[in-house]
């Protein structure tokens, strides 16, 4: 080969790896911002948006839209559209879903439909455009339909619990959150029941239609709250809110939900009251967060691969009170926690070799209750 022609390929590649290099700087340096819920009953307006910067800090973007206590978010699947709950605080109202249309850092409502039920805590939609939102004063679960304009149907369906368990807090029902499951079963959280309520859709009818199995019932006075399911679709952690505790959940041989061991949330020498809140797994499925308040603190536990069994590594304190929710980034480089009571979020850096979380900044948010990348 000639020495010019050596020259020329040499630069090719030269060229070709710094490229490389630079696409690969400029993916870790994405910046994500994120949306959060409040409650308005103080300071705050409604829903606002902020910024993760590629360091951990934070920074606020502004007020996103105003709203009625939007207590929890999600989106369409396709990123498209935002949908926010509005807990309204009389018990004997019927709450409302607000849908919006994601326009940089603002929101635009698109429309509203009833829940079907008084205060409702979380709202969850698959890839056909179902909607389910748990009512928690209501003890139940309505049933809605996103369009591809991001409209909300009127509410097709609800599914009433019946029942109560042997708490103050557990006197009726309360549905607490809702699931699309991996294997497309409806599960439903209920607190007051103590259980798990598991249906499906029925697309000709529009309506829920329970399983061939009877609510799961967990240990008495635990008072289920949230889930995360493990990305191999075999394991459910069920977060008990009123014990503390976090439940494995799986199908036995014959297709029926089971409960499997359960792990507390608190430290052995622990003693004042507390509640758990979120809970979340890594993609990885190696690890798995979950939130106290009252301790205040996010308890990280790494998963066994082979059975799927939790063993607690940490605590980690959320420098604030009453940390109700908390989110990954969208890469799982850091860790979000909004403390309701304290006003604050806290960023922390995530060690996706050990799951442990490093301290990282704190910004002020009035009430915030639910973040959502």
């Amino acid at each position: 080969m000639r020495p010019q022609s050596i020259i020329i390929s040499f630069l090719i590649i030269l060229l070709t790896s710094c490229q490389t290099k630079k696409k690969e700087v400029l993916q870790e340096s994405k910046t994500h911002s994120f949306f959060v819920g409040t409650y308005t009953s103080g300071e705050s307006e409604g829903i606002y948006k902020y910024i993760l910067q590629t360091d951990g800090t934070l920074q606020l973007i502004g007020l996103a839209t105003i709203a009625d206590n939007p207590s929890f978010l999600t989106k369409s699947i396709d990123g498209k559209f935002l949908l926010a709950v509005n807990e309204i605080s009389n018990k004997d109202t019927v709450g409302t879903i607000e849908s919006y249309l994601i326009q940089g850092d603002s929101l635009k409502r698109i429309n509203k439909s009833s829940s079907g039920g008084a205060h409702p805590c979380f709202v969850s939609v698959n890839k056909a455009g179902y909607v389910l939102t748990a009512n928690y004063s209501g003890g139940n679960v309505g049933l809605l339909k996103l369009n591809t304009k991001g409209e909300l149907s009127d509410l097709l369906d609800v599914q009433q619990h019946t029942g109560k368990g042997v708490t103050e807090r557990q006197d009726a029902p309360h549905a607490h959150s809702a699931w699309f499951a991996p294997d497309n079963t409806i599960i439903s959280v209920d607190l007051g029941t103590n259980g798990l309520w598991f249906s499906q859709i029925d697309t000709s009818a529009q309506k829920l239609t329970p399983l061939n199995q009877q609510p799961l019932q967990m240990a008495l006075g635990d008072g289920p709250r949230h889930l995360t399911f493990h990305p191999n679709k075999k394991w459910i952690y069920v977060l008990n809110e009123l014990s503390s505790v976090v439940t494995m959940v799986q199908k036995n041989s014959t297709g029926q939900y089971e409960k499997g061991v359960s792990i507390s949330m608190l430290p052995d020498n622990f003693e004042d009251s507390n509640t758990g809140a979120g809970i979340h797994i890594s993609s990885d499925g190696k690890f798995l967060y979950a939130s106290n308040r009252g301790h205040n603190s996010i308890v990280i536990y790494q998963v066994n691969e082979l059975d799927g069994s939790l063993t607690l590594i940490a605590h980690e304190s959320t420098k604030g009170d009453a940390p109700r929710n908390f989110s990954l980034s969208p890469d799982e480089n850091y860790l979000l926690v909004a403390n309701q009571l304290t006003n604050n979020i806290i960023s922390f850096k995530r060690d996706k070799t050990t799951g442990l979380l490093q301290f990282v900044d704190e910004i002020e948010v009035p009430a915030p209750v639910c973040i959502l990348f």
